[in-house]
């Protein structure tokens, strides 16, 4: 079996992704890199060796004759990545959000059904260990039909990453209900069964500042769990526009309520799901760290901290709990063989699709809005 020539847009904080697909001799090889960056180029070349093609000359990236691709750029260069390396006739894995608009997503998915092209998702969250087993246990009954379902996430490293660089810019980013919150609606959506129909929002920003502009550091020393509290922080991003509490209520196709609730000032970092069906209650308490463990409530009884049910979920190598390597390995595959996969493009666009609506009807003080049906042809490509 001859190795899969793997390219990767984008060597930034996602790179370490590219790492799970270099297995030379093996099935693929990680051989070239287009980045305007040429910190990025020394660092590829660092991880993958002297000889791998690095650049800031997209047309000669794509004269390389390689079978796959990971765009691992920002946000708002997703969509043009991804049409352009479709139409090129690479495969695409396309990191999370699709794109920062509901058109762009169908744009891609449109030129994807066009093409005939192989565009994989990087909702890498349906591989986490965790969230494979509540997906396991809801759909066995195991709190019979459900009706109910939130997340809260308590997102630690706000100002760490989020507020001090592009995320804090909505024409980089529309809402962090797309950056932070599309994995997330993406689990509430593939637990539930449905995806969005309605959305109601409200948010602000509450704590960052422009005040607390000023010369950005790097990431790796932004990330230290010295910097407390959020109001002390310095070097955010001056032109921040985004809020720093998001929340949006949801009714979903198939009638579930569901609610998303985002904070960027916490002291922790960590998202919990509850699910409430006709039988019992889910969550999870962990996202897979040591000790993480989902605990179900399937009687009736007063306060009760343990639940009924206690699973625990042992750790996992390989980051984000063990789904990384996962969900490259899954994305190799398909890019040789096809077949049916567990992140969906469809299911993708519509949490950006729900993001975009709870951007918009928070900033309209709470107006409802209607979340925009995906194009039923398109709908039949994918799932077919």
């Amino acid at each position: 079996m001859s190795d899969l020539a793997i390219g990767v847009i984008g060597y930034g904080l996602r790179g370490s992704l590219a790492k799970h697909a270099h297995h030379p001799g093996e099935g693929s090889r990680v051989v070239a890199l287009y980045d305007p960056d040429p910190a990025a180029h020394e660092r590829f070349r660092a991880d993958f060796g002297a000889d791998v093609h690095v650049g800031d000359d997209l047309e000669a990236f794509l004269r390389l004759g390689l079978d796959a691709v990971f765009v691992l750029s920002p946000d708002h260069m997703h969509e043009e990545h991804a049409v352009t390396l479709l139409e090129a006739g690479i495969a695409v894995y396309l990191e999370k959000p699709m794109a920062i608009t509901t058109e762009g997503c169908d744009r891609v998915l449109r030129v994807a059904q066009k093409t005939g092209g192989r565009l994989y998702l990087g909702h890498n969250m349906r591989h986490m260990p965790f969230v494979r087993e509540m997906k396991r246990l809801i759909d066995s009954g195991a709190i019979g039909e459900p009706k109910a379902a939130w997340c809260r996430h308590f997102v630690g490293h706000g100002g760490d990453f989020y507020f001090a660089d592009w995320h804090a810019e909505r024409r980089y980013a529309t809402s962090l209900l797309l950056q932070k919150g599309a994995h997330d609606i993406d689990v509430l959506h593939w637990l539930c069964g449905s995806y969005s129909r309605d959305v109601t929002g409200m948010g602000d920003r509450l704590v960052y500042d422009v005040d607390q502009a000023g010369e950005e550091a790097p990431w790796w020393q932004r990330r230290s769990l010295d910097r407390w509290p959020p109001k002390s922080l310095t070097g955010l991003n001056p032109r921040m526009d985004v809020e720093d509490v998001s929340m949006i209520l949801m009714r979903l196709e198939n009638g579930i309520l569901a609610s998303y609730q985002q904070c960027h000032f916490t002291p922790d970092y960590w998202r919990n799901y509850t699910i409430i069906g006709t039988e019992g209650r889910i969550e999870n308490f962990g996202n897979g760290e040591p000790g993480t463990v989902i605990r179900i409530w399937n009687r009736r009884h007063n306060y009760d901290a343990e639940g009924d049910v206690v699973v625990p979920i042992e750790p996992e190598t390989g980051g984000h709990g063990g789904a990384d390597p996962r969900i490259v390995a899954e994305f190799l595959r398909y890019v040789r063989s096809g077949g049916a996969t567990e992140t969906s493009p469809i299911a993708a666009r519509y949490a950006v699709a729900t993001g975009c609506a709870g951007a918009e009807s928070l900033r309209a003080g709470g107006t409802p809005v209607r979340v925009p049906e995906a194009d039923p042809a398109v709908v039949a490509y994918f799932e077919g």
